[in-house]
């Protein structure tokens, strides 16, 4: 069998014995983020996307090879085991390499080769393939069929003898594991997709309409024109097909297992030949074609996924201070939520400040009221219905006011569902949901990553055909990036939910609990060491989890830090060699920057991880996330109508796509910028130029207000004043995407290719 920890090692470019340590560390139950981050000597400091991969790859190449044991077992009780083909399925990289080596000794459903073989005929098979020889003697095929002319075995004719041994060498061409091979390569890289719309759908009448006449080389398709095609299939709006040269795979099929120069024998093979492809070949490699385009949509539409959804979580808290979530709403009123620092829920009101001018004083006495009796500093609007109608009413009241809260337009995407959510009922079980919803968007502006983890990823709104994707890789790569995040802020341990804790490394969702139970019925942890007394919580999951659990005011500063209890005695060494208390060592930043590193470097402990104390120490207990920054929405501009192509407006980066990115203006509809628009330069990768939760500056292009679509851009004035261009596939007679024309679609045409990214 192949040499799995070799191939690693080649594949993803690291050494040996990084791909053996972490293997080793895997084995004995080490998460991702524990070894990207206290783990470093022994990896050669591998970050969590080398070691995701390496973990992903693992499995795959484990996975292939007890596929290859079963394959081998199988051939082998077949008494069909050669040592060539042995060789060939151990050397296997690729699962469908193997499975064309394994085709010809797969067992079958009964197929018209099975039934020729039944009626006798796999003899006249052999013999034709005798003669496909260059220097055949000359020899009728029609004589020797006569020969297995019996109309008690079901051959009645020469003719049907002929057809039989047709089935069987049609059979036997198809499962040639070179044939596929090149004939799978040819599709990947001439094949085309083109779709069109059925005729019974007028034109504009769909949201499919730039595919109407559409035609892409299958090695060009971008994810999202390949989700969007088999999403019109299936919603039986296209024709959608990988069209090629078929004469040219006949042509290939003929060269390669035509030898005979004998003209007759020369047309029945040729016969034969094109029904193996037509009949046995063509469909399946077509549909193996479409499913690897698919798989590979499928990943890139995951990778923008896992992108946006991490600059959500990591977007700046506002930090833990007294808050008004505020959810708008225009008949049913605005519900207001007075939060205390840590999250708590204090008061609740609702107000109806856009109905009459009786209703719209009351609504400001009561929440000057809330902002007075709580000392509110922050204010969260959500950014749904009313949510700019209620920007205005608050700012009006916040000018009366000698002190005055920050305020905040949150965008409020799944907050609704949150407050349905088991989650949500279990911590406010006799509030109503929209009060539920309020409290997340308050929440949500204090710290987005300890609210968000509450939510299904899928419907924080940041994904790009998500429920097309395959469902099971989505979540597992979206609870990734979740883990990922929550370890890479920490977690403090007397505040966070059990939703929040059960993201840490190690933890699981019953020691999550524990962990919450135990702090309710005992008070506040007031050290790491504490936390062994939670019930389940082991050896090992203290191992993995106590450097990314954060105790603020605890009796060790260090527990407030990213150091692991585990290098805690090297620190009072540090401490020691330095003059000073342990609990000193924080306050004393210069002198650390000082240290000889080289002087603690043991077996265990080398430079990388020595730098990630002396960091934590110089500032202990900072958040790695960035400094919080907000939009400010033009006045005067609160609903589409009220814009103006040329307009210059501030707005927020509310979704990136494979061609584009939506940035909320506030008008209630996202505006997109087209990847053509988003720099003076060419771009390539919309994720290179903005991120989830970016401010930005934009450029009104255009406006429709009936299919209420925006076209915005950022490039400077003067530079692509034009309507966003591309968004196509890319014509078979083009050779550079860059230089060649493309076909220009309206931001009616490129919005409809997302118009249920949420």
């Amino acid at each position: 069998m192949i040499d799995i920890p070799r191939i690693l090692s080649t594949e993803l470019s690291i050494q040996p014995f990084q791909v053996r340590n972490a293997l080793d560390l895997f084995a004995d139950g080490a998460t991702v983020p524990f070894i990207a981050r206290y783990r470093k000597e022994r990896t050669g400091e591998m970050n969590e996307i080398q070691l995701r991969e390496l973990a992903d790859r693992w499995a795959y190449l484990t996975e292939l090879e007890e596929r290859k044991r079963a394959i081998l077992d199988s051939i082998t009780g077949q008494g069909k085991l050669t040592d060539d083909l042995k060789a060939r399925i151990e050397s296997c990289l690729q699962k469908n390499e193997l499975e064309d080596l394994y085709l010809p000794y797969k067992p079958k459903r009964r197929t018209r080769a099975t039934i020729a073989r039944e009626r006798g005929l796999d003899g006249l098979a052999r013999f034709i393939e005798a003669l496909n020889v260059l220097d055949a003697p000359p020899a009728s095929i029609e004589t020797e069929a006569t020969k297995y002319v019996a109309a008690e075995n079901g051959v009645p004719s020469v003719a049907e003898a002929l057809a039989g041994a047709s089935d069987i060498l049609a059979e036997k061409v198809s499962e040639k594991a070179d044939l596929r091979a090149h004939i799978r390569d040819y599709l990947m890289n001439e094949g085309s997709f083109v779709s069109r719309v059925k005729d019974e759908f007028p034109t504009g009448t769909t949201k499919y309409e730039m595919y109407r006449d559409f035609r892409v080389r299958v090695k060009d398709i971008a994810p999202h024109n390949m989700l969007a095609l088999r999403r019109g299939e299936h919603e039986g709006v296209l024709f959608f097909d990988l069209v090629f040269d078929e004469s040219h795979v006949i042509g290939f099929l003929a060269d390669r297992e035509i030898r005979t120069r004998d003209e007759q024998l020369r047309g029945f093979l040729g016969r034969m030949l094109r029904d193996a492809f037509e009949r046995l070949i063509k469909f399946s490699l077509v549909g193996e074609a479409r499913l690897e385009k698919k798989q590979q949509a499928d990943a890139a539409s995951i990778a923008t996924f896992e992108a946006n959804l991490q600059e959500l979580l990591l977007a700046s808290p506002a930090g833990m201070k007294p808050t008004l979530g505020i959810d708008p709403g225009f008949r049913t009123g605005c519900k207001l939520t007075a939060l205390d620092h840590t999250g708590k829920l204090l008061e609740y009101q609702t107000i109806v400040p856009h109905a009459s001018a009786g209703e719209r004083d009351r609504a400001a006495r009561t929440l000057a009221g809330m902002i007075e009796r709580h000392g509110i500093e922050l204010i969260a609007i959500g950014n749904g219905t009313a949510g700019r109608e209620t920007d205005a009413f608050v700012a009006e009241v916040l000018a009366s006011l000698e002190k005055r809260p920050i305020k905040v337009m949150v965008n409020e995407s799944g907050a609704s569902v949150y407050s349905a959510s088991p989650v949500a009922i279990d911590e406010f079980p006799d509030l109503d949901v929209t009060i539920r919803g309020a409290v997340s968007i308050g929440r949500r502006l204090q710290d987005p990553l300890a609210e968000l983890v509450k939510i299904d990823p899928k419907s924080i709104g940041v994904g790009q055909y998500q429920h097309d994707v395959d469902q099971r890789l989505l979540k597992r790569k979206l609870e990734e990036s979740v883990e990922s995040c929550v370890n890479h802020v920490g977690v403090d341990v007397n505040t966070a939910s059990k939703e929040l804790l059960g993201y840490v490394a190690g933890l699981t969702a019953t020691v999550a609990r524990n962990i919450v139970a135990h702090r309710n019925a005992n008070g506040v942890f007031r050290s790491r060491n504490d936390l062994r007394e939670v019930p389940k919580l082991g050896p090992k999951a203290f191992e993995q989890a106590a450097g990314f659990l954060r105790i603020r005011g605890g009796v060790n500063p260090l527990d407030n830090t990213a150091v692991h209890p585990e290098r805690y005695e090297l620190v009072e060494r540090i401490a020691t060699d330095l003059g000073v208390r342990p609990d000193e060592i924080t306050r004393i930043p210069e002198r650390l920057r000082s240290l000889d590193l080289g002087r603690y470097v043991t077996d265990g402990v080398g430079e990388p991880t020595l730098r990630d104390i002396l960091a934590e120490l110089e500032k202990p207990g900072r958040d790695p996330r960035a400094e919080f920054r907000y939009a400010t929405f033009a006045a005067g501009v609160t609903e589409i109508k009220d814009l103006r192509p040329g307009m210059a407006l501030e707005g927020v980066v509310t979704n990136v796509a494979n061609f584009g990115a939506f940035v909320d203006i506030g008008v209630h509809q996202d505006g997109l910028v087209h990847i053509s628009q988003l720099a003076d330069r060419f771009v390539d990768d919309p994720k290179k130029v903005v991120k989830v939760g970016q401010v930005v500056r934009v450029r009104v292009l255009e406006v429709n207000e009936q299919l209420k679509r925006i076209g915005l851009s950022m490039k400077s004035p003067g530079r692509g004043a034009g309507p966003p261009g591309g968004g196509g596939g890319r014509r078979d007679d083009q050779r550079d995407a860059r230089s060649e024309p493309k076909p220009r679609y309206t931001v009616d045409d490129l919005m409809a290719k997302f118009n249920k990214k949420r």
